[in-house]
C-alpha cells in the first residue's frame, strides 16, 4: 500500500501546504485506489517546502516545492503510475537504507536523536509514536529503574542543558531529587523568543510526545507530581499538538495517577505566555505561570529549592526533555559517541539570515560552524561572501569568518564572545552592516527589558542610542570607548540573563568589526553600503540604457530622463527604499 505524507509545520503551512494537502486529499478521495494520506512534522528542509513523501514497499520519495499542480502530476505520474519525477525529487531512499537526491547532502552529515521523529511520524497520532519505541523508555524508568538510578543515568550521559547555559541535566535533577517536600514541579521552557529560532517549535509540532515521555521520566526521577509547559501564544500549531498529545497519553495511562501501575501520579498542563522575552529566564517563568507579572527573582534559593510556588522545580528546555527518551532507551555509552568528551551528544540548530538552505539540522558537538554552514547549509545565498554568524540571538554575539573553523561546542564558542544559546544562528553576508546589526538586536533586548534593573532598564537605553547616532552619521568618537565600558558594567551588574547578556552584541561587534564602527563615526561612511543615511544611489552612465524602469518603479519620482538616454537620481527627493537597484536589469544603479 502506497503512503503519502504531507509536511505540514508552521513553515510547510506558510509555503502552501495546506493547498497542497486538499489537492491530494481530492485525488486520494477520487482515486478509488488503496492510498493513504497523512500529513507528518517538519523534516528540517524548510527551504523545500511544501514537501510531500511517498513510501512504498520500504522505499521513501520526497518531492520539495510541491504546489497543486505539481502534487497532481505527482499524484497521477508517481502514485497511480510508478514513474518517479526524478527533477523534483529532493531526497530518495530505497528499502536498504541507501540515499541520494538534490538534497541528501542536507540530511547525510545530520545526527537526528532529537529530531529522530520529526518529519517521520504523525505527531498527532499516538499509535505511530508507540509504533517507532515512543514510551518504552517510560515503561524502563517506572518499572525497572529506581529515581536514583534514573539520575545517575543522566549524569552518565554528560547531556548538558540545551537551552543555552548548558548545565549538566543530571546534576541538575539530582538538585531537585534531594529537597524534601509536599510537592514538586517539572518545568518546561517552550518560550522560545531569539529572532531566527525555531527548534522548539519545530519539535513541538512535530514529536510532541518524546517531550511529555522526557517530562514523565523527570518526575519519576525527582518525585514530582505536576508538570507545566510554559509556551508562548505565538506558537498555536504547537499548542494544539501539545493538547492533543496530552490528552491521548492520560486517555493510555501515561499521565494521571498511577502511571502504569508504579504508585506515579504525575500530570502535564499547558501554561500559555504572552510573548515576553524576559520569561525566558527560569525565574521569570515562574511567576508568569504563578499569574504575576514575568520579572526575575534574586537567587539563592536556586529552582531546586524554590521554584514554582516556592516549590522544589526542575526546568529544562524542549530540546533537553526530548534527548531523555532516547539516552534512556539505548543507554548513556551510547549517547556519548556523539560530540565531545565536555559536549556529549547532538544539537539542533536554526539556519536563518543569508544561508542558502534555511532550516533545520541536527549535529553532533563539536562540528564546526563552517561544516555546518557550508556542509549542510549550502553556503551564502547568492553566492555571496560570508561575513559572520550570529549564535545565540539577541542575548549572543557575531562570529566572523575568520574563525568559521570553530568547534560548535560549550567549551569553544564562548571563547569567541558569543554563547551556544538555544540554537539559532543568523547568516550574515558582505551586504550586513555589522553596527546597524548590533543596533538591531540591541533594540531588542532593550525593549523586552523588564525594567527591573536600572543598568539593563537605563543602560541598555543609552547604548541604543549610541548605536542610533552612529548608523545615521552622527556618531562622536568617545561613542565607541563608551559602548565598551557600559557593556561591561550592564553585564556585571544586571539581576538575569536578559541583563547579563544583552550587550554581547555590541561587544562582539566591536571586538571584530571596530573598523566599521570608526568608518561610520570618523569617515561617516558604511562600508557594508547597508546604512541608509550614509549611502547615496547613482545611475551607471556606461551601463544605463534608459530603458525607464528605474523611474517607473520610483516611489517618489526622484528618477528623471527620456528614452534611451541617460537616467539621473535627484539625491534631494530619493528616499532610499532601493527600488531601482531591484527594478535596474542592466545592473545600472548602485549604492556609493
Amino acid at each position: 500500500m502506497c503512503k503519502i505524507l504531507v509536511g505540514m509545520s508552521t513553515c510547510g503551512m506558510s509555503a502552501g501546504a495546506r493547498d497542497t494537502y486538499a489537492e491530494l486529499e481530492r485525488l486520494v478521495g477520487e482515486g478509488g485506489s488503496e492510498v493513504e494520506l497523512t500529513f507528518t512534522g517538519c523534516i528540517g528542509m524548510c527551504y523545500r517546502e511544501p514537501l510531500v513523501e511517498i513510501r512504498e514497499n520500504g522505499s521513501r520519495v520526497i518531492y520539495g516545492d510541491v504546489d497543486t499542480a505539481r502534487a497532481r502530476d505527482i499524484f497521477e505520474r508517481h502514485v497511480k503510475g510508478g514513474t518517479v519525477l526524478e527533477d523534483w525529487v529532493v531526497y530518495r531512499e530505497d528499502a536498504k537504507g541507501k540515499a541520494d537526491g538534490a538534497e541528501a547532502a542536507f540530511l547525510a552529515k545530520q545526527s537526528r536523536i532529537v529530531l529522530r521523529n520529526c518529519g517521520v511520524i504523525n505527531p498527532e497520532s499516538i499509535d505511530e509514536y508507540e509504533a517507532v519505541g515512543g514510551y518504552a523508555a517510560t515503561r524502563k524508568a517506572l518499572l525497572a529503574m529506581t529515581p536514583a538510578a534514573i539520575v545517575e543515568e543522566m549524569k552518565a550521559s554528560g547531556l548538558r542543558g540545551r537551552g543555552g547555559a548548558g548545565f549538566p541535566t543530571g546534576l541538575k535533577w539530582s538538585f531537585a531529587a534531594g529537597y524534601e517536600s509536599d510537592v514538586k514541579y517539572v518545568v518546561c521552557n517552550a518560550d522560545e523568543g531569539d529572532p531566527g529560532a525555531f527548534m522548539d517549535r519545530s519539535v513541538l509540532e512535530g514529536d510532541p510526545h518524546a517531550v511529555l515521555e522526557g517530562m514523565i521520566i523527570c518526575a519519576r526521577a525527582i518525585g514530582a507530581g505536576q508538570g507545566y509547559i510554559y509556551c508562548r501564544a505565538e506558537y498555536p500549531l504547537a499548542i494544539k499538538r501539545l493538547e492533543i498529545a496530552i490528552a491521548a497519553a492520560r486517555e493510555r495511562g501515561y499521565l494521571g495517577t498511577d502511571i502504569l501501575g508504579s504508585g506515579l501520579a504525575f500530570d502535564i498542563r499547558i501554561k500559555q505566555g504572552a510573548g515576553a522575552f524576559v520569561c525566558g529566564e527560569e525565574t521569570a517563568l515562574f511567576a508568569s505561570i504563578e499569574g504575576q507579572r514575568g520579572m526575575p527573582r534574586i537567587r539563592p534559593p536556586f529552582p531546586a529549592e524554590a521554584g514554582v510556588w516556592g516549590k522544589p522545580t526542575n526546568n529544562n528546555n524542549v530540546e533537553t526533555y526530548a534527548n531523555v527518551p532516547w539516552i534512556l532507551v539505548n543507554g548513556a555509552a551510547a549517547y556519548r559517541r556523539y560530540g565531545t568528551e565536555k559536549s556529549p551528544g547532538t544539537k539542533v540548530f536554526a539556519l536563518a539570515g543569508k544561508v542558502a538552505h534555511g532550516g533545520l539540522c541536527e549535529v553532533p558537538m563539536g562540528m564546526t560552524i563552517e561544516e555546518i554552514l557550508f556542509g549542510i547549509g549550502g553556503g551564502i545565498k547568492g553566492g555571496r561572501t560570508f561575513k559572520a554568524v550570529q549564535m545565540g540571538g539577541p542575548s549572543g554575539g557575531c562570529i566572523p569568518a575568520s574563525l568559521k573553523d570553530t568547534p560548535v561546542d560549550f567549551e569553544h564558542i564562548p571563547a569567541t564572545g558569543a554563547i551556544m544559546g538555544s540554537g539559532g544562528m543568523v547568516v550574515m553576508d558582505d551586504t550586513t552592516c555589522m553596527v546597524d546589526m548590533a543596533r538591531f538586536f540591541l533594540e531588542f533586548t532593550q525593549d523586552e527589558s523588564c525594567g527591573k534593573c536600572t543598568f539593563c532598564r537605563i543602560g541598555t537605553l543609552r547604548m541604543l542610542e549610541a548605536l542610533e547616532r552612529i548608523t545615521i552619521g552622527e556618531g562622536r568618537p568617545e561613542d565607541v570607548a563608551m559602548l565598551q565600558d557600559l557593556g561591561q558594567r550592564i553585564k556585571e551588574a544586571s539581576l538575569c540573563g536578559l541583563g547579563q547578556t544583552a550587550p554581547n552584541p555590541v561587544l562582539s561587534t566591536l571586538r571584530y568589526y571596530r573598523d566599521e564602527y570608526e568608518a561610520h563615526i570618523t569617515e561617516k561612511r558604511c562600508p557594508a553600503k547597508s546604512c541608509g543615511a550614509l549611502v547615496s544611489y547613482n545611475i551607471d552612465p556606461d551601463r544605463c540604457v534608459g530603458c525607464g524602469l528605474c523611474a517607473k518603479n520610483c516611489p517618489v519620482d526622484a528618477i528623471a530622463g527620456e528614452a534611451k538616454k541617460l537616467h539621473v537620481i535627484d539625491h534631494d527627493l530619493c528616499v532610499k527604499c532601493g527600488k531601482c537597484i531591484t527594478s535596474c536589469t542592466f545592473d545600472a544603479v548602485y549604492k556609493d
